[in-house]
């Protein structure tokens, strides 16, 4: 399935994308209170709601222009994972590292698939990095790489935009990480049994047509399983959390001469499993 959040006369709620258009997820399987796709995760009912799909229930309704919003508006952590892909690593000149290098983004840094960016006054040299993610989708605590498969919810295309020259301000990465729409993604979630094995899952950027990235999961130096083995040794990962995995070579960063997104670029993640992220860059 191809999860959603979507804007309604009600408020933003979980749906269920089709090709006729959303099908709302909470009218479809029943339930009092918040209407998100994270209760919907937290709660076990994705099963509950494919169930109920595959029976042919349900009405579709088209939205218009803008009516997807990032799968999960509203999660407790967005972890990221640095220099995860062996040819990005080399491309920027870093040692291929011994254990995940992560970072944060937060909750400001979400906007979703067709958003226009402005791009941050403090930075003149705003980058892009493809890549794919995941989300949580049951409490992880300390589990095994064997396990860990068990707690993707399902996946999605976030664009880890990152102005390098904050980035590197300082030791850490952050600053250049965090500022307003850093972190377009969607526009759907999803589900493993339709995004495939997660070491085949293919990635792309194309800049104003031109295609900077690509590659697929299956090049990961921290696997899926790992990420989540190894992060939930270091902090409990909970339903809704989304764990980007790091971005193939081919950013501007390592280009000769570099190059730094402008005003009116546009920016298409893509991907045959996950489908296409669109963004436009402001200044």
């Amino acid at each position: 399935m191809r999860l959603v959040t979507y804007a309604s006369d009600r408020g933003p709620r979980a749906g269920v994308q089709t090709e006729t258009g959303v099908i709302d997820a909470w009218d479809l399987i029943g339930g009092d209170g918040e209407p998100s796709l994270r209760r919907l995760i937290a709660e076990g009912r994705i099963d509950d709601l494919r169930g109920a799909v595959e029976s042919g229930r349900g009405e579709a309704t088209m939205l218009s222009p803008g009516g997807i919003l990032t799968p999960i508006p509203d999660p407790d952590k967005i972890v990221c994972i640095g220099l995860n892909y062996r040819a990005h690593a080399e491309e920027t000149g870093a040692d291929i590292p011994k254990a995940p290098t992560i970072f944060a983004k937060y909750r400001n840094a979400l906007v979703p698939d067709g958003s226009t960016v402005k791009l941050p006054q403090a930075s003149r040299k705003v980058d892009y990095e493809a890549e794919v993610a995941f989300v949580i989708g049951r409490r992880a605590s300390e589990v095994s790489v064997d396990e860990a498969l068990d707690h993707v919810a399902g996946y999605t295309l976030l664009n880890d935009l990152s102005a390098r020259d904050l980035q590197g301000l300082t030791m850490q990465w952050m600053a250049g990480k965090v500022f307003d729409g850093a972190a377009p993604c969607g526009p759907a979630l999803v589900t493993p049994d339709e995004s495939g094995p997660h070491d085949g899952i293919g990635i792309e950027m194309h800049v104003n047509g031109e295609r900077r990235q690509s590659s697929s999961t299956g090049d990961l130096i921290f696997s899926v399983p790992e990420l989540i083995s190894t992060l939930s040794q270091w902090m409990t990962l909970e339903p809704g959390d989304i764990v980007s995995t790091g971005t193939p070579s081919g950013v501007g960063l390592a280009m000769n001469p570099r190059v730094w997104l402008e005003d009116g670029d546009e920016l298409v993640v893509s991907s045959p499993q996950l489908g296409e992220l669109r963004t436009t860059i402001s200044r």
